[in-house]
């Protein structure tokens, strides 16, 4: 088959829609007592619009869908999306409601304290969902964050058979049993594994889990690298070594990034790597999703750390 350059992959990005106020502080406080930071940002975020980004900047075209409030927060997240190339003309904003909100505070270890609000009037309601839009897409990726739109998101998806990657980060256990099944690629964060599995041992989980839902699950370590199951055998990659500065968005990068990948056909030690050099260099960078690197950086790191260039689809005849 040939494949014309210049004809990005297509995707969705479904779940959560906020807008973060980022702080770098020297230390993470427990005590009553004021901070001077050191720096701040504010920016439109949330997992499912930090993998839209990513993907983005990686050389994917992205629809986000999500739901916001019809509130000034609300305005500052769809412009600052849009700034960026990420689609959100199939936002919902909800009259009434207020756009999902963020607080957090990054320290000079780059770990961090994420205190968010999510607005129960955003509603559950699905039935507005553009479904027609997915006859144009490769593959969907969705969060935690709205459990009825993912879930609807990815039957309709799997009807279509486009790729369906899940980010499965911490969520009550019954969100993540039933979003895991449906999609190809179940991507859990460490904890989010550990509340779906009910266990600590989660390689031996992994290969469970792996073969009793008959789709691909992996595990994004932080700074352990990934791990995933592949022809009946735990694989493990070491990321590349850095010295973080945040990890706000990390893993919404890595999910970008390995979806990407998949899409572009790489198998899954290269998407792998290719995300856990994209998430690599985020972390060195403060800022949350405003960290994230474009596709030669990526590349450059990717060929440095692993001795082996990530092939693009997009620059193959």
């Amino acid at each position: 088959m040939t494949i014309k350059k210049n004809n990005p992959k297509k995707f969705i990005s479904l779940g959560a829609c906020v807008v973060d106020t980022i702080l770098k502080v020297p230390v993470l406080s427990t005590g009553d007592e004021k901070i001077m930071a050191q720096d701040g940002t504010m920016i439109g975020a949330g997992m499912a619009a930090a993998a839209a980004a990513t993907t983005v900047s990686l050389g994917g075209s992205v629809k986000l869908w999500g739901r916001i409030g019809d509130d000034t927060p609300g305005d500052f997240f769809l412009k600052d999306l849009l700034s960026i190339g990420v689609d959100t003309s199939s936002v919902k904003r909800v009259s009434g409601a207020q756009t999902a909100m963020s607080s957090v505070l990054v320290d000079d270890t780059g770990q961090r304290l994420v205190v968010s609000y999510f607005d129960k009037s955003l509603g559950a309601d699905t039935s507005w969902l553009p479904m027609k839009e997915l006859d144009e897409v490769d593959c969907v990726l969705v969060d935690v964050r709205w459990p009825e739109g993912a879930s609807a998101l990815m039957i309709e998806a799997k009807k279509r058979g486009v790729l369906r990657v899940f980010d499965g980060d911490v969520a009550d256990p019954s969100v993540l049993k039933e979003l895991a099944p449906l999609s190809t690629h179940a991507i859990f964060s460490k904890p989010g594994f550990r509340l779906f599995s009910g266990s600590d041992n989660l390689e031996a989980n992994l290969l469970e889990y792996t073969q009793s839902l008959g789709v691909f699950c992996g595990i994004t370590l932080g700074h352990e690298g990934f791990v995933w199951v592949e022809n009946g055998k735990i694989k493990k990659i070491s990321p590349p070594q850095i010295n973080a500065l945040d990890t706000l968005a990390a893993g919404d990068v890595f999910h970008g990034a390995f979806a990407l990948g998949l899409c572009e056909g790489m198998p899954i030690k290269k998407a792998g790597q290719f995300a856990c050099s994209a998430a690599a260099i985020k972390c060195t960078r403060f800022g949350g999703r405003k960290g994230i690197p474009n596709r030669q950086e990526v590349d450059s790191l990717v060929a440095a750390t692993y001795g082996t260039k990530s092939e693009n689809a997009n620059q193959r005849n």
